[in-house]
């Protein structure tokens, strides 16, 4: 469910999906496909239950370690081949590779400060995650790559649905 929040200012409107977290989607795209094409793709692709691909979980042994250096504690889980997920309490971000999908989120925990802060540890996770897989971070909050997401749009999404959230149900 998409939620509009109008301003006083067409400029300050905004969207947010209720899913209550900062999503990065980790994606394979054609030069020939739009990203609306590529994530129709894998919303059609997460019907399917799949064991996760050889070189992803190549890919995970390398990515855990990096984790851990950027993130510090850690908390990993591993169910056989279908799934591998990675926590850390103090932010929120969750890594996780199901069958061939690969994401990482982060709740609207964070305003302000601690908004640049996380953000920055996603930002730097995601090059990580791209490198070792060599699938393209997506942005879908502002719906392009996140390479090309500014960092202070980031920030101001993490912010203004924090502040919202936090206003509608407390905390």
């Amino acid at each position: 469910m998409t939620v509009f929040d109008s301003a006083a200012n067409d400029a300050d409107r905004w969207l947010y999906d209720l899913a209550v977290s900062y999503d990065i989607y980790f994606l394979s795209r054609r030069d020939s496909q739009s990203w609306d094409e590529v994530l129709e793709a894998m919303e059609d692709a997460a019907e399917d239950s799949e064991p996760i691909p050889a070189e992803l979980l190549e890919a995970w042994q390398r990515i855990v370690p990096q984790a851990r250096t950027l993130l510090g504690d850690v908390d990993v889980t591993e169910y056989e081949q279908e799934s591998r997920d990675l926590s850390h309490s103090g932010t929120g971000i969750h890594l996780s590779v199901f069958g061939d999908e690969v994401s990482i989120t982060v709740p609207y925990w964070h305003v302000g400060d601690g908004a640049s802060t996380v953000l920055g540890k996603l930002f730097a996770l995601s090059v990580i995650v791209e490198k070792e897989t060599g699938l393209t971070a997506y942005d879908p909050q502002a719906e392009m790559p996140l390479a090309d997401t500014p960092p202070r749009q980031a920030m101001g999404i993490m912010s203004r649905v924090t502040t919202d959230l936090r206003n509608r149900y407390g905390g």
